[in-house]
């Protein structure tokens, strides 16, 4: 399995709960698999990298950027100021991220 699959493999364990739940629904965004609590998007693995790409309020997006926990999402050179892309090595944080996202959803 590449490293890809089993981060996309990781997010699709981590959502899992509030999927079963109906918490968070299965959807899709620009073609890509993602999750959704009601309309609202709220994360989803980005599709080249396994990445975590998740939907926060512009001032925390900024401070994941700024500690260097995150980095800037920005498919076709457009920045996305609420969406944050969280690289490789920094999978211990993902859980919290999505229960925040959720919430703010």
């Amino acid at each position: 399995m590449s490293d890809v699959a089993a981060r996309g493999d990781l997010f699709w364990r981590l959502v899992g709960d509030a999927l079963q739940a109906g918490t968070l629904t299965r959807g899709t965004i620009m073609g890509k698999p993602c999750v959704r609590r009601g309309d609202d998007f709220v994360a989803m693995p980005h599709s080249r990298t396994g990445a975590l790409v998740v939907k926060l309020d512009r001032g925390r997006v900024q401070e994941l950027i700024e500690a260097g926990t995150g980095e800037e999402f920005a498919p076709a050179g457009r920045v996305f100021r609420e969406w944050v892309l969280v690289p490789e090595g920094q999978e211990s944080v993902w859980a919290e991220l999505i229960a925040e996202a959720t919430a703010r959803a």
